[in-house]
C-alpha cells in the first residue's frame, strides 16, 4: 500500500499548479535548446512550442486577474451593500427614537388628562353636593316629609267677591314660608323660585296652570312649630282673619308623610351665546 502521508506524497501533488506548469515548460524548452548545442541526440520533433508555455501562462494570469477584479467587485458590493444596511439601521434607530418620545409625550397628556379628569370628578361631587339642597330650595326635585295640610274652599253658597283668589293664595303660601317651610304646592303643582299664582277670570292657576277648589296647599316642614309659626306671622294672620271674614271653609292639620313633586322646569324663550361675549344675536328657544 502506498505511502499517502504529506510528508511523502510526489512532488506533482504538493507542487502549486502555477509553479508546476512554469517549472515543467522552462524545463523541456531549456532541455531542447541543450540538445541542440550539442549536437546530440535526435532533432526535436514538432512538438510543443515555447510560445504554447507563454500562452497558457498568460491565459492563467488573465484567469487570475479576472478572480481578482471579480473579488474586488464583490468586494465592493459587500462593501455598498453594508453600507446601506448601515444606513437603514440609523434610519430605523432614528424613526425608533422619535416614536418613542412621542410615546413619552403621549404618556404625559395621558397623565395630565387623568389628573384633570379627577379635578373634574371632584368638582361635580361638590357640585352635587350643593345641588341637592339647591334643587329643594328651587322647587325643581320632588322632596318627601313631614308637615302641614292646609285645605281652603269657596264660600258655601257666596257670590264671586267669596271665592278664593290667587292673591289670597299667595298669602297664605307667603305666610308658610315666613313660618318655616321648605316646600310647598298646591294641588299637587309645586311651588318654584319661578312660580306664579295668576286669577284667568274666575279660575286660579298655579305654574299656568288651571287649579280648581277646593285647594290644597302642602307645606314640608318641623310639624312642631310650622303651625304655631304661620298663626304668628304677618301674612298668616292676614290670610285667616280674611277667611274668617269672607266665609272661606279651610282646615289645617300636620301629615307626617307629604310627598311634593317637583316643578316643571322653566321655559326659555331667548337664549343668547355665552361662548362669544361680543355676539348679540338671540336664538328663539321655545314656541
Amino acid at each position: 500500500m502506498a505511502d499517502l502521508r504529506p510528508d511523502r506524497l510526489p512532488d506533482h501533488v504538493t507542487t502549486p499548479l502555477l509553479t508546476l506548469i512554469t517549472e515543467h515548460s522552462l524545463d523541456d524548452d531549456y532541455g531542447e535548446v541543450a540538445r541542440r548545442r550539442n549536437g546530440d541526440g535526435p532533432a526535436a520533433p514538432k512538438g510543443r512550442p515555447a510560445w504554447v508555455a507563454t500562452a497558457v501562462v498568460a491565459i492563467f494570469g488573465i484567469l487570475v486577474t479576472t478572480a481578482a477584479v471579480q473579488t474586488s467587485r464583490n468586494a465592493d458590493t459587500a462593501d455598498a451593500g453594508r453600507a446601506t444596511l448601515i444606513r437603514r439601521v440609523q434610519t430605523e434607530r432614528a424613526a425608533v427614537a422619535g416614536q418613542q418620545a412621542e410615546i413619552a409625550e403621549l404618556q404625559r397628556a395621558n397623565i395630565n388628562l387623568d389628573d384633570t379628569r379627577s379635578e373634574l370628578g371632584a368638582d361635580q361631587r361638590r357640585l352635587n353636593a350643593r345641588l341637592g339642597p339647591l334643587e329643594v330650595a328651587t322647587g325643581y326635585t320632588a322632596v318627601t316629609g313631614p308637615g302641614v295640610r292646609v285645605v281652603v274652599d269657596d264660600a258655601p253658597g257666596g257670590g264671586e267677591t267669596q271665592m278664593v283668589r290667587d292673591e289670597d293664595l299667595a298669602m297664605l303660601v307667603d305666610g308658610l314660608w315666613s313660618a318655616g317651610a321648605e316646600a310647598v304646592s298646591i294641588n299637587n303643582q309645586r311651588l318654584s323660585v319661578l312660580s306664579a299664582i295668576r286669577n284667568v277670570g274666575p279660575a286660579v292657576h298655579v305654574n299656568s296652570r288651571p287649579v280648581n277648589p277646593p285647594y290644597t296647599v302642602q307645606a314640608i316642614g318641623d310639624t312642631l312649630t310650622l303651625q304655631a309659626n304661620l298663626l304668628d306671622t304677618t301674612h298668616g294672620q292676614r290670610f285667616f282673619d280674611l277667611a274668617r271674614e269672607l266665609g272661606f271653609e279651610y282646615g289645617m292639620q300636620n301629615a307626617q308623610d307629604l310627598t311634593l313633586p317637583g316643578a316643571p322646569g322653566p321655559r326659555l324663550r331667548h337664549a343668547q351665546s355665552g361662548t362669544d361675549p361680543g355676539r348679540q344675536d338671540e336664538k328663539e328657544a321655545g314656541p
